[in-house]
């Protein structure tokens, strides 16, 4: 998957990357954060092609050392179980 600058590459299990035994959910709670210049495009053709979302948009605040950052956000869930989360800084 491309979107700009950003790749990546989603793979089926094929028996040359398992770090561990695979029991489903292989996700098992982690998150990749994707920063896109806006969430509205990638949300409107979720919803459009029916793709269940993990998380409805929302703003969060998350703080770096002294620094602030706020951003809108969504999450969705692939089919193993990673959680997407798109997010754009505001």
């Amino acid at each position: 998957m491309s979107m700009g600058k950003a790749s990546l590459m989603l793979e089926e299990v094929n028996g040359h990357w398992e770090t561990g035994e695979l029991v489903p959910p292989f996700g098992r709670g982690m998150n990749l954060q994707i920063k896109v210049d806006s969430i509205e495009p990638i949300f409107r053709r979720l919803k459009k092609e029916g793709v269940p979302l993990f998380r409805e948009p929302f703003v969060s605040e998350y703080v770096a050392g002294a620094e602030w950052f706020r951003q809108r956000e969504f999450l969705v869930q692939d089919p193993d179980g990673y959680l997407l989360r798109f997010a754009q800084s505001i």
